[in-house]
């Protein structure tokens, strides 16, 4: 299944995380600890009853008594009109429903006005709603979608996960399944001795560290804003992960995509990137990421997504030996270039014959299908070769 081929759970998913961000914009400190934990109690608890989504919902996304009151005039304004809800549930359900405002600019980051007040745009307010369309758009290059079309995608983007495994550390952790664990099954029998609980455990697994050099030269601009998206959103739940663009010069962004608004973000980053839209010169750029970078961020098997389409205007044999020697640092380096997109791509430009050899992972990024299969083919074996094996 594609990230653009959304069932019904999946699409109500989406309405939560879309719910309790607008909360976090309307005031409210949502992070993405509470938006997983309302997940599971939504899923828990089901959509049949709005008493039921009221209360997982609130005990999930609500801290302080003062958060209560814009929690429910947002909760009645966003799931009015809601797909999934039982139709006969109104809001006379709730106690004092409607009796408090919906917090200042809390409308449109919820959504209000397309559901209740139809105010908003009603081709975005559709798109962004309706899963035909998410499926329509699976296949479709992002230099041909419509400014909404294009939106939409850069939303699907942020919910994907992440293109690496994660690593198995050397400690162990209590689990429901794994290992049989004596220590512990003899810990607990040593406080209750009247009870066998034979105990378990597994490894502890955490994210490897990821870097993304990105490519803003002008043929990348579409492409570089949905992986910026995509970088945003990886920077925002996992712990290690640093953010680069380059055109003909190398550009460090982590501190712009830090803002919990992905607009905002990739707008800050615009801002910082002098050189977005101009030309490339990425033989330069991996060469000064390799001087200034490289052992500060590619460290505990470091995975690198280089987001290029490997036209250089600089020498190849220099890209060669820069992507020689950032391969050496690097676990692994996945290079995602949209010109995989063409059926009859060959490696004819002496950019791309340069980086080829030096790569794991060589995979197209014009579509949402191709970023859904980088999250699944990531994952797999290596498929492309080195030409000689880097020294670790």
């Amino acid at each position: 299944m594609t990230a653009a081929r959304l069932t019904t759970g999946e699409r109500l998913a989406r309405r939560v995380i879309d719910f309790a961000r607008g909360l976090r914009t309307a005031g409210l400190p949502v992070d993405s600890g509470r938006i997983a934990v309302a997940l599971h109690a939504v899923a828990a608890v089901g959509v049949h009853r709005r008493d039921d989504l009221h209360a997982a919902l609130q005990c999930t996304l609500v801290g302080a008594r003062e958060h209560q009151a814009p929690f429910d005039s947002a909760f009645d304004a966003f799931w009015r009109s809601e797909a999934g809800l039982d139709p006969t549930a109104t809001a006379s359900a709730q106690p004092g429903a409607g009796t408090h405002p919906v917090p200042s600019g809390g409308a449109a980051a919820l959504g209000v006005g397309a559901l209740a007040t139809g105010d908003a745009d009603p081709h975005a307010a559709s798109e962004a709603a309706d899963g035909s369309d998410a499926e329509r758009l699976g296949g479709r290059d992002f230099e041909d979608m419509t400014p909404q079309e294009f939106a939409l995608a850069c939303r699907l983007v942020r919910e994907l996960p992440p293109p690496v495994e994660p690593l198995t550390a050397r400690r162990w952790r209590a689990a429901r399944s794994g290992r049989f664990d004596l220590r512990g099954t003899l810990r607990a029998m040593a406080r209750d001795p009247g009870l066998l609980r034979p105990r378990r455990r597994a490894r502890i697994e955490r994210p490897p560290p990821l870097v993304v050099l990105c490519d803003v030269s002008g043929s990348m601009d579409r492409y570089a804003r949905v992986m910026l998206h995509y970088a945003h959103a990886l920077a925002r739940s996992q712990p290690r992960v640093a953010v680069f663009t380059f055109g003909t010069r190398l550009t460090e962004v982590g501190r712009a995509l830090r803002g919990h608004d992905p607009e905002q973000a990739i707008e800050a980053v615009a801002r910082a990137v002098p050189d977005w839209g101009g030309g490339t010169r990425i033989g330069a750029a991996l060469e000064e990421f390799n001087r200034t970078w490289a052992r500060r961020v590619l460290t505990g098997r470091a995975a690198v997504l280089l987001v290029t389409d490997g036209l250089d205007h600089g020498d190849g044999r220099a890209l060669g030996e820069a992507a020689a020697r950032l391969a050496r640092f690097a676990h692994r380096v996945i290079w995602l270039n949209p010109l995989l997109r063409y059926d009859g791509f060959e490696p004819r430009a002496a950019g791309v014959r340069a980086l080829l050899p030096h790569v794991d992972r060589h995979q197209p990024v014009h579509s949402l299908e191709s970023l859904d299969d980088l999250t699944r083919g990531a994952r797999r074996p290596t498929a492309l070769p080195r030409s000689a094996p880097p020294c670790r």
